[in-house]
């Protein structure tokens, strides 16, 4: 407990990093500034189970999240926990992890509106409502509009599942279109992090053989 009595908030905000560009900077900034976090855990993902595609190097996308997250205010935790894991990489594992080691904190798991939505094919997923209230972000539409998920058309929704919403500007930056561009040779400095664009160009992430 803190010095109000309530539980401190301990954000947790995974994905694969690869890589991090401006929108994950954005919304961990929206995060910090919205959601009352003690502290924020920025957790790149391991071996993860629901990739298609080969992930770049574990050790070159812990090494761009540092770059991208280690100069934001507050207090900012590039978690390595997941990238050591042997094995598949489960969000369920991490907050059973943290959960031991703040036993009196509050867990709150950071995600988009789309992987809100995707929740039901998480390995156990009831059980991570179970643990951590779910903060899904919600992006302003070009439209004007913002696109919302409601959680009540989640089947089998857990009573007592906890959401709430953080709120975060337009903007249209996704890793795939950085790979692609990347892989093209067009500039994508405009995209990322200028720590991590010099860490693209200097190890030659993303090029066609």
């Amino acid at each position: 407990m803190n010095s109000s009595g309530k539980a401190p908030r301990i954000g947790v905000f995974g994905g694969a990093f690869d890589p991090p560009h401006n929108a994950h900077v954005a919304l961990a900034e929206a995060a910090q500034a919205q959601l009352g976090l003690a502290e924020l855990h920025v957790i790149p993902t391991g071996q993860a189970w629901h990739k298609s595609r080969t992930l770049t190097p574990k050790e070159d996308r812990l090494a761009m999240t540092r770059l991208a997250f280690g100069d934001l205010k507050g207090k900012v935790v590039v978690d390595s926990r997941e990238v050591l894991r042997d094995g598949p990489t489960y969000t369920l594992d991490t907050l059973h992890e943290l959960q031991k080691e703040q036993p009196g904190a509050q867990l709150v798991l950071i995600m988009g509106a789309d992987q809100a939505g995707a929740l039901p094919t998480w390995h156990g997923w009831q059980a991570i409502l179970g643990i951590a209230i779910v903060s899904v972000a919600y992006r302003a539409l070009s439209t004007g509009g913002i696109a919302r998920f409601d959680p009540n058309m989640l089947p089998n929704l857990p009573a007592g599942a906890r959401f709430e919403a953080l709120e975060l500007p337009a903007m249209d930056t996704s890793a795939t279109e950085i790979r692609r561009r990347a892989a093209l040779g067009v500039d994508i400095s405009s995209l990322v992090p200028p720590t991590v664009a010099r860490y693209i160009d200097q190890h030659h992430l993303y090029r066609s053989a």
